[in-house]
């Protein structure tokens, strides 16, 4: 039997992507081999959100290569969009193992693999940007996690300005309803609890479709539909936070109170230099909101330092927001200079080490925020999903409705399922727990 090894880089669309080929591979015939140098066919699916992105998927290539002499290669994801030209640098590699798919065409990717292998010279990057519907890529069994991803959208509009993304997905492109309906039953019917809705714009989702299409109602859709399944979004821009989105979070049981937003910088000059489309005052308006209407809810930041230009006023102006912010953690990273994007054009670039240090400052206020979460929780019970593995040292693990990692003693036969748990102590970022009622 001919073996297929997949390799993953980068965001969730991408690991949804992957779990499809797996699916394609193994309705084909395929075994799924998690050894490279057993293989005959490799897949690597790309990242380029940043140049340590794709200096990453060419490593990955390059090793690919070097433990496996043999196999086709396969290169697809967003560094593949980018990488014909870059083709000729990967040396020590034949051309003629080297197959690129282009993101438009994940879809085909699994087919003409198996029925008409490709070769480089047929990679059409130039066609995605005109692509007017999303890949359609079915998935059976998303591993053996108790919680699957499911990409609802792909592409962006949005373009701001230290993204490379756009140009490698293309344009925001919705699947239709029943698709995502169908895909989210697949899911339930294999035994996955909790669904992540992911896209590359999630918010967007719909605009593309009819005018009562949203994420709003396809939540509403999916959660009304398939009530076993626990659903949670896996980012949502600030101004795509609606009240009823809200609402819905507030009212149904099976949509996770836990939102992951965006914020990139809390200075109206640098998000203006970003292209980031709302203000400061936009911005504290939506977190009041959702403090609100859903005060138990996980809410996590995305922040970005040291952007061109970024002084040490500016930087003040997003460290007091966040001070000033109800929010449960922080993901901060540092800018990266993406070759192809405005930003990385700009003058004033901020220095390593100036950037560093911002990281780990804001790094630390994180760290006391999701302490200061967890903590104001303890007392309190909390329905927990129960993972399908133990921690190191034997305890069962999960997270809570919203978001809180918990460990706990039990039985395997509690793996997933949802419990309800009483939250006891807080320890090194876990809290520990003890079994109330089990479902």
């Amino acid at each position: 039997m001919r073996k297929a090894y997949i390799s993953t880089l980068g965001c969730k669309v991408n690991q949804y992507e992957s779990a499809s080929f797996e699916t394609g591979f193994e309705e084909k015939g395929l075994a799924i081999t998690h050894d490279v140098g057993d293989a005959d066919l490799i897949v690597i699916n790309t990242c380029a959100v940043t140049s340590k992105a794709s200096a990453q998927s060419r490593q990955e290539i390059r090793k690919a290569a070097r433990l496996n002499q043999r196999a086709e290669i396969v290169i697809t994801g967003c560094h593949a969009h980018l990488l014909k030209d870059d083709l000729q640098t990967l040396t020590g590699i034949d051309a003629n193992r080297i197959v690129v798919v282009a993101n438009d065409r994940k879809d085909s990717l699994v087919a003409n693999l198996i029925e008409k292998p490709a070769s480089v010279s047929g990679f059409a990057s130039n066609q995605i940007s005109r692509s007017q519907d999303v890949c359609h890529l079915p998935v059976k069994k998303f591993g053996n996690r108790t919680r699957a991803y499911l990409r609802v959208q792909d592409g962006c509009d949005s373009y701001c300005s230290y993204c490379i993304v756009p140009y490698a997905r293309g344009h925001s492109r919705s699947l239709h309803k029943a698709a995502v309906l169908r895909q989210a039953k697949t899911y339930a019917e294999a035994g996955h609890r909790e669904i992540v809705i992911t896209g590359i714009h999630v918010g967007n989702y719909g605009n593309d479709l009819d005018e009562t299409t949203d994420i709003a109602t396809l939540i509403e859709t999916l959660c009304r539909e398939t009530p076993s399944v626990r659903y949670r979004l896996s980012s949502i821009e600030p101004l795509e936070i609606s009240e009823k989105l809200l609402t819905l979070m507030q009212e149904l049981g099976n949509f996770m109170p836990h939102l992951h937003i965006p914020l990139q910088s809390g200075d109206d000059e640098i998000l203006a230099r970003m292209n980031r489309r709302y203000t400061r005052k936009q911005f504290i308006s939506v977190l009041k909101s959702c403090n609100t209407m859903v005060p138990h809810a996980a809410i996590g930041i995305d922040v970005m330092v040291g952007f061109p230009g970024e002084s040490q006023k500016h930087y003040s102006n997003t460290r007091n927001l966040l001070e000033q912010i109800n929010c449960t953690y922080l993901h901060v990273f540092p800018f990266s200079k993406r070759p192809g994007t405005q930003a990385s054009e700009m003058r004033n670039q901020v220095n390593s080490q100036e950037k560093q240090q911002r990281v780990l400052e804001l790094r630390s206020l994180g760290k006391q925020k999701q302490s200061l979460f967890c903590r104001s929780h303890i007392g309190t019970a909390r329905e927990v999903l129960v993972e399908k593995e133990r921690t190191k040292g034997g305890q069962l693990k999960g997270f809570t409705d919203n978001y809180i990692p918990v460990r706990l003693d039990g039985e395997d036969r509690l793996m997933n399922s949802v419990i309800t748990a009483r939250l006891q102590q807080f320890i090194n970022g876990v809290v520990t727990a003890h079994i109330v009622t089990k479902s």
